[in-house]
């Protein structure tokens, strides 16, 4: 039986439109058309994020604690759409005068714990690098602190990225050099379908049968089903190729946020080697940063799509335990994400949709950290 829609919460929609509508604004005169556009993707991932309730933290948390699957489900639908058009942009988007290239990166020790450190974070914080922003900007209160304390984190890790990039690590493999973009996107299509048929597998063994999805209800009101989310998400993916020519990413512009408090506190974070080659971000204005205008465009996109929903109303009381742990974990996934070149969007599905090798190795040590962070939201009694 259908929930009936609640009202929409038109005047705090309207303002978010608005100011979205104003940070597309300023970063068209900042940088030019595309940076605008940037802000306008960013709106739509907002949208989709909030209506579709579209988290990475509660779909691997369900296969592990509930043995549901049609979480990961929805991102293996994801990333597939995703990658059936990035895999042969990047291998030929150049020579077709439109040129888009990959996250592909070596992954190592360091890598390995900061995926590991990311994972537990995401599941003491109750979101991931995306969910944080959409639930933020949904209106949690408690986000709110864990996305403070992500920015925390991740600047803070800046610090000693220099030295974690030590220690040992294999060097960067792409799967779309290595087999060409038809038979990368065979071999992730192979190695995501078979993940997928084994939580198939598990779901039925424990259930009986898999659970009925939720249906799309309204488009603009929401809620919006899974795997429409993951069609709405790939657009935005692909819209982030053919745009700004990259993967989309999201956690540094958290780290560019938390450097320029510190410098604005009188912290001399652009002698850190870390910086020393990103002089242009600190001075310049962060509408000329493109991870920076995405985010604000989830932020206030989930705004507007929880006011259209009737459902835009933050609590502000809060447990000693809702505050700790969205700090600890806010810190985890920030100082985390900068060992392991990004969360689960930058890292995870950025790294798929490049046909890197190490977005798989991230997806390994992530999904053994979340473990280990389920683990202890059980002893802590958590939901």
């Amino acid at each position: 039986m259908a929930v009936p829609l609640k009202s929409p919460q038109t005047a705090i929609a309207a303002i978010a439109l608005g100011i979205l509508g104003l940070i597309a604004i300023g970063a068209y005169a900042a940088v030019g058309p595309r940076q605008g556009m940037a802000v306008l993707i960013g709106g739509i991932a907002g949208i989709a994020l909030y209506h579709a309730s579209f988290g990475f933290t509660a779909a691997w948390r369900r296969i592990v604690t509930e043995k549901r699957g049609g979480g990961l489900r929805a991102q293996f639908v994801l990333i597939l759409l995703t990658s059936a058009v990035s895999f042969p942009l990047i291998a030929w988007g150049a020579s077709l005068g439109w040129p888009a290239g990959g996250f592909v990166f070596p992954f190592g020790v360091a890598a390995a714990l900061g995926a590991f450190m990311f994972g537990a974070g995401m599941q003491l914080g109750g979101g991931c690098g995306s969910g944080t922003l959409f639930t933020a900007g949904g209106g949690s209160t408690r986000m709110m602190i864990t996305l403070a304390a992500f920015i925390l984190g991740s600047v803070l890790a800046t610090a000693h990225v220099h030295l974690w990039g030590r220690l040992p690590k294999m060097q960067p493999v792409s799967l779309i050099k290595e087999f060409g973009p038809h038979g990368a996107f065979l071999l992730t299509a192979a190695v995501l379908g078979t993940i997928a048929l084994a939580t198939v597998w598990i779901e039925r063994r424990a259930h009986g049968d898999l659970a009925p999805a939720r249906k799309t209800e309204s488009v603009l009101q929401g809620p919006w089903s899974p795997m429409f989310g993951a069609v709405m998400l790939a657009v935005v993916g692909i819209a982030t190729f053919v745009v700004v020519g990259r993967p989309w990413g999201i956690t540094s512009a958290f780290a560019l946020w938390g450097a320029k408090t510190f410098q604005f506190f009188g912290i001399p974070v652009e002698t850190w080697p870390y910086w020393s080659w990103q002089q242009g971000a600190l001075e310049n204005t962060v509408l000329r940063d493109t991870t920076s205008v995405m985010n604000f465009g989830i932020i206030f996109g989930a705004m507007a799509a929880a006011a259209l929903a009737g459902k835009y109303a933050p609590i502000w009381k809060l447990t000693q335990r809702d505050v700790l742990t969205a700090i600890a974990g806010g810190l985890l996934m920030g100082y985390g994400a900068r060992l392991a070149y990004g969360c689960n969007i930058g890292a995870y599905l950025g790294g798929l949709v490049s046909g890197s090798l190490h977005g798989w190795l991230w997806l390994l040590f992530g999904f053994l950290g979340s473990l280990a962070g389920v683990r202890l939201r059980l002893k802590l009694g958590m939901d």
